[in-house]
């Protein structure tokens, strides 16, 4: 088996997932650490512009698996798909994002290959041994576990979003890979033929790096027309605490927080959320948490690194307008 890292290239309608590029940040460490090469996995009916692309974020070499059979995302195919690139690159470490793909794919993978599987880390390195080490949160956060490898088998990690940076692209040309992978007559047990997403084309908040969440005391669906204003002028995304998805404000897709979605932005900004400990495990692990409610004893306060007192009605409008100024004048 090699030292080298290999990164598998999430896309969704046609689109390279974000959270592919930052897995090639922890894959860079991990080869530097360990004295192997990054490679990446591109699977998809047109793969030319991904591998591109995951080349010039630091893939050395791509591999490929290309056709029509895998132009929607089939957990049969892409799995038989991905087990054989992972026996022509022959990688001692698989890395894919912790994304609803990446956690249906990794576990039927793991079972192909043989190969131990950490899922939902935010850490990442090797031991003396060059064995990959793990660190990924327990308990709703609120504590972490450190699995450890066996050095002699391959090891598979769905990485959490946003908590490795997208490395800087370069001019770098990958060397590209294609792997064979033939059909088979079980392929038709699965068959994926329309993909509905709720939210229409706003951004996952699994994704976003910032993410403007609204709770109850929002009152109503149409108020959260503000916290939408906002996450569009900071390129984020729009999040609900169970309550309001629950009174019907925001869809459940939405949702963050034990029953809803896990999420590490940079930024959170929490509008009118008390900061229930359900709530509070969805997104704790973020890099930054802003705080805006009326009640100075909320809860939200404890972990907020920034709070402000105030009314959201009032607030957020002015805050959106001072933003909106400021990106004008730069």
């Amino acid at each position: 088996m090699t030292k080298d890292i290999l990164v598998f290239a999430e896309t969704r309608d046609d689109h390279l997932h974000t959270a592919s590029l930052q897995c090639l940040a922890a894959a860079q460490r991990l080869a530097a650490a360990g004295g192997g090469a990054v490679r990446a996995a591109v699977i998809g009916s047109a793969v030319a512009e991904h591998a591109a692309a995951m080349g010039r974020h630091g893939a050395a070499t791509v591999f490929t698996v290309e056709g029509e059979p895998f132009a929607r995302y089939n957990a049969l195919t892409y799995s038989r798909a991905l087990a054989a690139i992972i026996k022509a690159a022959d990688p001692s470490v698989l890395l894919m994002p912790a994304s609803f793909m990446g956690r249906d794919l990794a576990p039927r993978v793991a079972i192909r290959c043989h190969a131990g599987l950490a899922a939902d880390c935010v850490e990442l390195e090797l031991d003396g041994a060059g064995a990959l080490v793990a660190r990924r949160p327990i308990y709703n956060g609120k504590a972490y576990s450190k699995v450890h490898f066996d050095a002699g088998r391959p090891a598979i990690a769905s990485v959490r979003p946003n908590v490795y940076p997208i490395p800087e692209a370069a001019s770098a040309t990958p060397e590209i890979s294609p792997v064979s992978v033939a059909a088979e007559p079980g392929d038709a047990r699965q068959v994926t033929r329309e993909i509905v997403r709720t939210g229409g084309a706003e951004k996952d908040v699994t994704e976003a790096s910032i993410v403007v969440s609204g709770g109850r005391s929002l009152k109503s669906a149409d108020n959260f027309k503000m916290l939408y204003e906002l996450a569009h002028v900071l390129d984020g995304a729009v999040g609900a605490s169970r309550a309001a998805c629950d009174a019907g404000y925001q869809p459940h897709s939405r949702q963050v927080g034990l029953t809803g979605k896990t999420i590490t932005p940079q930024l959170y900004i929490a509008c009118g959320i008390s900061g229930a400990i359900q709530h509070l495990a969805g997104m704790r692990g973020s890099r930054r948490i802003v705080a805006i409610n009326t009640d100075k004893e909320a809860p939200i306060f404890k972990v907020a690194d920034y709070g402000v007192v105030a009314d959201v009605f009032a607030f957020l409008p002015l805050l959106t307008q001072e933003i909106k100024r400021i990106k004008s004048a730069g």
